[in-house]
């Protein structure tokens, strides 16, 4: 499996952490580290000791977008193929969250903005510190807010008129708001943070793998689909899922009046 060297990642007990780890720029990400993000995501899906994920940053922020100096102004003196050729990479990134049959769970300990915004918004789940704020700031900059997935995803967690706003004006939402508008699962205190998001990806790694697994890719496909053909797509998971060893373990365990101990088969 590919060891990063742009940012860490380590698993404990089948939970595999991604920390940025560029505290002194707010986890400002460069080339090197949406290229290594994009590949381990990639690579998590084959990857069998881990059965789900955490991502978060070190210090005060999650994220805060691309450099300015190593990505932004890297841009400038490029042609439109190699635009394309970057912007393209971004946006692989995200389908491989997206793609991942992994509960991924993001934990926004602190500023979230810009491409590190649209990095927690994939995610499954995200947990949030109260100094937490998030903000799509691509139009401030002079960039469309259809980023990396944004125009598509964010209208399906906080609706269209929210998801306008955000992406319009650009501006720094606190972790309260976000959480009323559904764009945070959780506000926790932030020295309890890593450890709610530790639980969590535990609980979910500790679950029905490949049950889990379906129930993403059901989501993803059922973004545009119409009731008939969901009702279709789910009938046919279910019935697939009666088959799994997984499902006869959870029948077993209550009947024996235990926790179930599934394999993720």
């Amino acid at each position: 499996m590919l060891m990063p060297s742009s940012f860490r990642f380590e698993v404990d007990d089948r939970v595999g952490l991604i920390t940025f780890s560029r505290p002194g720029k707010l986890n400002a990400i460069t080339f090197e580290v949406y290229r290594e993000l994009r590949d381990l995501f990639f690579e998590l899906e084959r990857e069998s000791s881990v059965r789900s994920v955490v991502i978060t940053g070190e210090g005060r922020g999650f994220c805060s977008g691309g450099d300015v100096k190593a990505i932004i102004g890297e841009l400038l003196s490029r042609p439109m193929p190699e635009l394309l050729e970057f912007t393209r990479m971004t946006c692989d990134l995200i389908r491989n969250m997206r793609l991942l049959r992994k509960p991924v769970v993001a934990a926004i300990n602190g500023t979230a903005a810009g491409a590190g915004a649209v990095i927690a918004l994939p995610a499954d789940l995200r947990i949030a510190a109260p100094s937490a704020e998030i903000s799509f700031v691509f139009t401030k900059v002079g960039l469309a807010g259809a980023d990396m997935g944004a125009a598509y995803l964010l209208p399906k967690v906080v609706g269209l008129g929210r998801a306008t706003e955000l992406l319009y004006f650009g501006d720094a939402i606190d972790a309260p708001t976000a959480q009323s508008f559904g764009l945070f699962n959780r506000v926790v205190p932030q020295d309890q943070l890593l450890d709610e998001a530790r639980t969590w990806a535990r609980r979910l790694a500790d679950g029905p793998a490949f049950a889990l697994g379906l129930t993403k890719e059901l989501l993803n496909a059922q973004l545009n689909s119409d009731l008939v053909n969901a009702l279709d797509n789910e009938a046919r998971a279910q019935a697939v899922c009666m088959q799994t060893e997984d499902f006869k373990e959870a029948y077993q365990a209550f009947m024996q009046k235990r926790p179930p101990r599934f394999t993720g088969k």
